[in-house]
């Protein structure tokens, strides 16, 4: 349930019914917004009448929460979420650009494309290190050797780090490296990883899973937020469809569908997303006009001999051009993209 407290609440009323809440075994989370605080409960609402909260000195009204998501609704949290990754603010005014390849595969790989990326303008790098694909005999990835280069390429750039949590055994392993702890699509709804994963202080990308409605992708954020972490952000990276001509359908109508019922910030991946590079930019655009608040790309300094994902791959001349694109487009819809382009 809410307690939404008046406008001219005194702190010793709010914490009177904060205490009153706990002592009843509640899980309390304070919201304090522009004009009024309010105060998110997840219990047992038998042991504790709303009538007797609605007597207390500085409450407005009590409200249940109707959705099966209590922690990631925005009825709990009215206010946009910022989720902090360092100095970095992901769901503010600024949309960041997570970029770099599907893949770690060599150090000079990597730091040539981390060079490119931070040039053009991204704030964050993208890369895995464990890469479990769809045939085993595909190229897994670097592993802890793969962790180890994107740290030197933090260490070179200053970019912030995301790259992919596959279970609970590596997970001590990627969170000692990372910035941003991924899960991906596949394991969206993991539901042992993701409490791993809440204990972890680290924020957490959270992937849609390829058939996920939007509630149980809101619901596995919640599995993350009970368990203590309220640092997720939520990525959209296309649907499985009838469609076969694009990777994945890009499910646009998620982004502001979500921001309406969940305060979480939401950023979307077009290169997963579409499959095809010449498509990407402009779903990219789609998605900062729908109200995205960074995009996840692929970048790769010869796609043609990627050793994974190289057609969805953006060359670093096409991903200049596409910031260059969303620089212009950003304004439009009252934001700006975040870094500083070399030259710009």
């Amino acid at each position: 349930m809410i307690v939404v407290m008046q406008q001219d609440a005194t702190e010793e009323q709010i914490n009177a019914v904060v205490a009153r809440l706990d002592k009843n075994g509640f899980q309390v989370h304070l919201s304090r917004g522009v004009e009024r605080t309010i105060i998110g409960a997840i219990g047992d609402r038998t042991r504790l009448q709303d009538e007797f909260l609605e007597a207390m000195a500085g409450v407005e009204k009590v409200m249940p929460v109707l959705q099966p998501y209590k922690l990631a609704s925005r009825a709990f949290h009215p206010e946009d979420s910022v989720v902090m990754v360092g100095d970095l603010a992901i769901g503010g005014e600024e949309i960041h650009i997570l970029a770099g390849p599907c893949a770690v595969e060599s150090r000079e790989q990597l730091l040539e494309t981390a060079r490119l990326v931070k040039g053009a303008g991204a704030t964050i790098l993208r890369g895995g290190a464990f890469k479990p694909r769809t045939s085993p005999y595909s190229f897994q990835g670097l592993e802890e050797e793969g962790l180890k280069l994107l740290a030197e390429a933090r260490e070179e750039t200053g970019l912030k780090i995301v790259t992919e949590v596959m279970d609970v055994r590596t997970l001590p392993l990627v969170a000692e490296y990372a910035d941003i702890l991924q899960i991906g699509a596949r394991n969206m709804q993991n539901f042992f990883l993701l409490r791993e994963v809440a204990r972890v202080d680290k924020p957490v990308l959270l992937k849609r899973g390829l058939s996920a409605t939007i509630e149980e992708w809101l619901m596995a954020a919640e599995y993350i937020m009970s368990g203590g972490n309220q640092r997720v952000i939520l990525c959209e990276r296309g649907i499985r469809t009838f469609e076969t001509y694009t990777r994945n359908t890009l499910d646009l109508a998620a982004v502001p569908v979500v921001k309406y019922f969940s305060h979480l910030p939401v950023i979307v991946d077009p290169s997963h997303a579409i499959g095809k590079w010449r498509f990407v930019p402009a779903m990219a655009r789609a998605a900062v006009a729908a109200g995205a608040d960074g995009l996840l790309v692929e970048v790769h300094p010869n796609p043609a001999e990627a050793l994974c994902d190289g057609p969805q791959s953006l060359t670093p001349e096409n991903f200049a051009a596409m910031m260059a694109d969303l620089r212009q487009t950003a304004p439009v819809v009252g934001r700006r993209l975040a870094g500083v382009a070399a030259g710009a």
